[in-house]
């Protein structure tokens, strides 16, 4: 998922070698790399076109994922084009799970409050 240019010299050789030898990763990996700059750079209303391409390999995965996205195209293309993220959201609920999975069988409520509310 690195960007080429920011590839180590070694690691490049290495990425180099794998995708010559496999063009079905090599057809993915153009079409993983599009689609992420789809997200990086906000352009959803680049999505069908994205779509059209990644059908154009005999890659069912990606064919399938494709599929998904238009099933539900208008929330993708907004999800694409929107400056609002929820990760902040994400990352707290994250956070609490992950306090609550370390105090299973030994804490109760009130010290996963305590918890949750301290940061720690």
């Amino acid at each position: 998922m690195i960007r080429p240019e920011h590839l180590r010299p070694e690691e490049g050789v290495g990425l180099k070698e794998v995708r010559e030898a496999c063009p079905e990763l090599n057809a993915t990996a153009e079409h993983v790399r599009g689609f992420g700059s789809l997200m990086r750079e906000r352009r959803g209303e680049d999505l069908e076109r994205w779509i059209n391409q990644a059908r154009t390999h005999d890659l069912p995965a990606l064919q399938q994922f494709a599929d998904g996205l238009l099933r539900d195209r208008n929330a993708v293309v907004a999800g694409l084009s929107s400056t609002w993220s929820s990760g902040q959201v994400e990352g707290q609920v994250t956070r609490v799970k992950l306090l609550k999975r370390a105090g299973y069988g030994r804490a109760k409520l009130d010290l996963l409050r305590t918890r949750i509310l301290l940061r720690n």
